[in-house]
């Protein structure tokens, strides 16, 4: 067998509390994490309040410290 590049994905293990910035795709924008369960992770719009249940998707990109949030732009 020929060596390929691989990208490996994991699932971001979400926890209650976590401010978090989606960066593209239909649920781009800032959220908090205010419950996870094994399949369904929610999420709170914290300029809206409006709260949503979806199907966990995300995955890790990037962790920093000392960022704006909600986001100004």
């Amino acid at each position: 067998m020929k060596d390929q590049t691989v990208v490996t994905f994991k699932p971001y293990p979400f926890s209650e509390g976590q401010k978090i910035y989606i960066d593209g795709g239909p649920r781009s924008g800032d959220w908090e994490v205010i419950g996870v369960t094994e399949r369904k992770v929610k999420l709170r719009c914290p300029i809206s309040q409006r709260e949503f249940d979806w199907d966990r998707f995300c995955y890790f990109a990037e962790e920093r410290s000392g960022v704006e949030w909600p986001r100004k732009d």
